[in-house]
């Protein structure tokens, strides 16, 4: 026999309904935990450092909201499956998307800053041949 659910109920099921706060609570955990720290942190680094470190703001601001929009979907997917399996990996994937936009941000510092030390080997050049007098 098949059951049926009343229209437009949102939770099939129970343990879709645990996944899903589950899952939710893991990523609210990752973005307060995680990437806020992480954010302030790369933010506090590229202001100390006037510029030398640079913090993509505009790349991290996009891959964020729409980090955010992929998990929500993952997590109402999760809670509107009627099996528990498909709910729980919907829940696992978005901690996962939550965890690559939390590494986002180390991983675009960190190629800025490898491309900023391309230029700053040249300009310390010419500074040691301005202080030592062009010798």
């Amino acid at each position: 026999m098949m059951r049926t659910t009343a229209p437009g109920r949102l939770v099939r099921s129970r343990q879709s309904l645990i996944a899903a706060v589950t899952g939710t609570a893991v990523v609210v955990l990752v973005a307060l935990g995680l990437f806020l720290p992480l954010a302030g942190l790369l933010i506090g680094v590229t202001a100390s450092s006037a510029g030398l470190v640079p913090f993509p703001g505009l790349s991290v601001t996009a891959v964020t909201l729409v980090g955010i929009v992929v998990v929500a979907a993952l997590l109402l997917f999760a809670v509107t499956r009627r099996r528990p399996a498909s709910a729980w990996a919907a829940a696992v994937f978005a901690v996962l998307v939550s965890l690559a936009v939390t590494a986002f941000p180390v991983i675009a510092v960190a190629a800025g800053s490898a491309e900023r030390v391309s230029d700053v080997g040249p300009l310390l050049g010419d500074l040691w041949q301005r202080f030592t007098g062009g010798s």
